[in-house]
């Protein structure tokens, strides 16, 4: 089964000058890890060109990428988003979308125009994000980028519909975890010898000044879990170092 890797882009300089706090993490983060997913990656940036196609542009190349971008879809001049995403994941042409330009009519009326209207000049085959405050869309291309505003309460409903719709359930991952009583560099050995198809993490830490290290392997295929975790196991008994398993 296919992995995906979610990314999560947080547009706004105002949180990187502290004018704003970020909410978007923690939501995120929550958002995918009860359907059985995590992240990937995530950046948060300031509103500039060439940084937004940068990261933009390596979300594209990785075939396995799923972007949740939050910010810079209005009409101000700063909002960068949607010419940026034509650029790197179309044909760099913004056009009309006809639904989301009807709201916007439908909505401002006469104040639609002419800086309002452009919320609709959209990247080809760009498909909308429902926005249940006001209507003003985010948008979705190839269902796998989604583009959405700042505003956590317009944009957190947006993500929920985006993963119920494409990703609602990862596969079952299973997961081995113990702690050793020792360094993190007497396992180095067998962390060479593992499989790397695997998701494996090493985590040191002291216990009154001893040293431990917590172990976890995990995989959607059980078998290749149990083999690699085995590895530790009996390395560990050969070496007499005692151990302790967790649940998870």
């Amino acid at each position: 089964m296919k992995t995906h890797h979610f990314y999560a882009v947080i547009i706004g300089s105002e949180i990187l000058n502290g004018r704003r706090g970020d909410k978007h993490f923690p939501f995120i983060q929550d958002a995918l890890l009860k359907r059985g997913h995590t992240l990937f990656s995530t950046f948060i940036i300031k509103d500039d060109v060439e940084l937004i196609r940068s990261i933009f542009t390596l979300v594209k190349n990785d075939p396995n990428g799923v972007m949740f971008s939050f910010g810079g879809i209005g009409s101000t001049p700063d909002d960068l988003t949607r010419a940026i995403a034509a650029e790197v994941f179309s044909d760099g042409i913004l056009l009309p979308h006809q639904q989301f330009s009807r709201d916007i009519v439908e909505r401002f009326g006469q104040e639609a125009y002419p800086h309002r209207i452009t919320m609709a000049h959209l990247p080809k085959n760009a498909t909308l994000l429902h926005n249940v405050i006001n209507n003003m869309s985010g948008f979705t291309l190839e269902n796998r980028y989604f583009f959405m505003p700042g505003f956590p309460e317009m944009s957190h409903p947006m993500v929920e519909e985006a993963l119920e719709t494409f990703y609602p359930k990862a596969a079952t991952t299973y997961r081995k975890t113990l702690i050793a009583q020792t360094s993190e560099n007497t396992l180095i050995p067998i962390m060479e010898k593992l499989n790397p198809d695997v998701d494996f993490s090493s985590l040191p830490m002291l216990n009154s000044g001893k040293p431990m290290v917590e172990i976890s392997i995990a995989s959607t295929d059980e078998r290749l879990c149990e083999e690699n975790f085995a590895l530790f196991m009996d390395d560990l008994r050969e070496k007499s170092i005692s151990f302790e398993l967790l649940s998870a």
